[in-house]
């Protein structure tokens, strides 16, 4: 995702929004530095201008790949977090020291800590806090997140997509709406951090879920069927956490279930459908070069779930199958054992 957007950023193209006056220096094109904490990595990508994990995409000659901490936020204006949920806080902690006063920071990550059960931008603000990089004036650093359903394929090819912009700080929001809004991408504000952010990191359980029933070719109802109780639980969650109910009805919650559900390119369906196959969790993570969130965060969720005492079947049964060596033609039958009732969605 970090690619995809990064050159987003530096296309030419304008955003549909004139730039803030209040707070010049967010409107597109931007210069662009992109930073990763592979040495080796990021060097393939500044000469090749290309990445294994993205065929056909090419980062536009506006984006700057760099390799130290410092000059990569050197005078930033907006810091973009794309760092897989789990390597947040030690990523953060080393690059803390150069974060520059003020700067808003967006994260793009879909997860929970399992350590601590926090979300991408309680990460963030927490490890900001603790390193003393808060604003000098006591002021709350701006932070959002940038969320929806977003196949990383599709969007390098610039088709036509949508996303929200959430943070506590609307205006914050809305600066994001105008830097990446454009011709193909639409972005809508949202004050619901949690439940973006939530319904961003449950439904790559849920897509678990979905690509089981797709490698038990259980068929398309199975997958409906499953994609309106997932949505059901997740709404549950959010609820009890205190989101607001509609952000899981929109772009952010049934918008991206569905998408990552559905696509065979999406991460998280497609580890569901090796188990659902037969193979080894471990035996499958070994052979992809990325990360697969929800296999970490179905351990938070379902912590979130006891500590909430929230009742949601499809998650447990995921985590049974990810780490209690439950087959899934198990957990697919107790499921469909359970007792009948009446449908209820939060």
């Amino acid at each position: 995702m970090g690619l995809v957007l990064a050159g987003v950023l530096a296309s030419p193209e304008p955003s549909r929004i004139t730039e803030n006056p209040e707070r010049p220096g967010l409107c597109r094109p931007v210069h662009v530095r992109m930073w990763g904490h592979n040495a080796d990595e990021a060097g393939r990508i500044a000469q090749t201008r290309t990445s294994p994990r993205l065929a056909g995409f090419q980062l536009p000659p506006e984006v700057d790949v760099v390799l130290k901490d410092g000059a990569a936020l050197a005078d930033a204006k907006l810091i973009v977090s794309a760092i897989p949920v789990q390597y947040i806080r030690d990523t953060w902690t080393r690059l803390a020291p150069h974060v520059p006063p003020d700067v808003g920071v967006l994260s793009v990550a879909k997860g929970i800590e399992t350590t601590t059960l926090l979300r991408p931008t309680q990460i963030i603000a927490e490890v900001l806090r603790q390193e003393g990089r808060d604003n000098p004036d006591g002021r709350p650093r701006r932070i959002g997140c940038l969320s929806g359903p977003t196949i990383a394929a599709e969007l390098a090819r610039c088709l036509p997509a949508a996303m929200i912009a959430a943070s506590d700080d609307l205006s914050f929001a809305r600066e994001i709406q105008q830097l990446f809004g454009n011709s193909w991408m639409r972005v809508y504000s949202n004050a619901d951090v949690l439940g973006v952010e939530l319904a961003g990191a449950v439904k790559n359980v849920i897509a678990i879920a979905a690509g089981i029933v797709d490698g038990l070719q259980a068929g398309n109802n199975a997958k409906s069927a499953l994609l309106a109780r997932g949505l059901a639980e997740i709404a549950r969650l959010g609820e009890a956490m205190g989101a607001n109910h509609d952000t899981f009805f929109g772009i952010a919650g049934v918008g991206d279930l569905a998408t990552t559900c559905f696509s065979p390119e999406g991460r998280n369906r497609s580890c569901g459908e090796a188990l659902g196959r037969g193979r080894r969790l471990d035996e499958y993570l070994d052979s992809i070069p990325h990360v697969v969130e929800g296999v970490a965060t179905a351990k938070s969720v379902l912590a979130l779930a006891k500590k909430y005492r929230v009742e949601m079947p499809i998650t447990s049964r995921v985590h049974a199958v990810l780490f209690e060596g439950m087959d899934p033609i198990e957990a697919i039958g107790q499921l469909m054992a359970r007792e009948q009732k009446v449908e209820r969605v939060g």
